[in-house]
């Protein structure tokens, strides 16, 4: 039995639309199913443990949305062994394009019902997981700013997932303010002067394709981190088009790391993102969850 999660707000829409097409699908190839269809914000974990909890046949979850919908589902998979599926219906599909499922959504139905699994590792962050990429400072900031955008209903329609985060962006880098911060990756301490942005990252990709941590993989046991700091606003204007090719890393305001366990401090606030969605202010302590997940892929 396939149990299928529904975001009907993922890409203004999308989510039922990619339902309604994968569903003749299913009822042409006989394939068992049911279906539910979250109501409010964060619905889609209590869904998950439900299923959990409830069901005696439980062969996968799959999740039609996006990056939001998979952040809430891994919350409710912690502890499980039930793989995670995805059809891909948001507005950025960064960690379906850090898994190479297709953003075809029958395309992607085809390789769930495959049934090949991959063991992944997820981050943790302030009692929440993570799939993708934590995203601390300048990129908190916009994030927030993008789940409030009008903007961002427009362009999931045109199927233009970065635009609502690069508007975010230009709004933003105009009045934040950078500030030190304190890092310890594993053993080892650092300081940073003026930081933008913390980026820590289990899979390559955020905002619908910029590739921040190029290096990043979800199977290795490690995160990818990408600070950027000491740089002017217009200087970090000119520097973000090389983000989508992972360029960037190669300027001298930006460090890279690896590590498995990260705590942070900062002199002022720094607000977080984890898949996109808020997860709170620092002090963070992030550490690395190995082999936790399931994805069918």
């Amino acid at each position: 039995m396939y149990h299928f999660i529904v975001n009907n707000n993922s890409g203004s829409g999308r989510g039922f639309k990619r339902w309604v097409q994968i569903e003749s699908t299913l009822l042409e190839r006989e394939v068992p199913y049911d279906v539910r269809f979250t109501q409010k914000p964060n619905h889609a974990t209590q869904l998950v443990r439900n299923i959990i909890h409830d069901s005696t046949n439980v062969d996968a979850i799959i999740i039609v949305g996006g990056d939001g919908t998979v952040h809430e589902a891994i919350n409710g998979l912690q502890n499980s062994n039930v793989p995670l599926g995805i059809i891909p219906a948001g507005s950025g599909n960064d960690f379906c394009r850090g898994m190479g499922i297709p953003l075809n959504c029958e395309e992607a139905l085809e390789r769930i019902l495959k049934n090949e699994k991959k063991l992944i590792d997820v981050g943790h962050i302030n009692n929440k997981v993570f799939a993708t990429i934590a995203g601390i400072g300048f990129d908190g900031k916009i994030a927030a700013e993008t789940s409030r955008s009008k903007l961002k209903k427009f362009c999931n329609v045109i199927k233009i997932g970065s635009i609502p985060y690069i508007v975010a962006m230009l709004k933003v880098v105009l009045s934040y303010q950078p500030t030190d911060v304190s890092i310890r990756i594993d053993s080892k301490a650092s300081s940073h002067e003026n930081v933008w942005l913390i980026a820590v990252a289990n899979t390559p990709f955020y905002a619908g394709g910029m590739k921040i941590c190029p290096e990043a993989k979800n199977n290795d046991n490690l995160f990818e981190v990408c600070v950027v700091k000491g740089v002017s606003r217009w200087k970090l204007l000119s520097i973000f088009p090389s983000v989508f090719k992972g360029r960037h890393i190669n300027h001298p305001a930006i460090r890279t790391y690896k590590g498995k366990n990260l705590i942070i401090s900062s002199n002022n606030t720094m607000i977080a993102h984890g898949d996109g969605e808020i997860v709170g202010e620092t002090p963070f302590d992030i550490k690395i969850l190995p082999s936790s997940i399931y994805v069918l892929s």
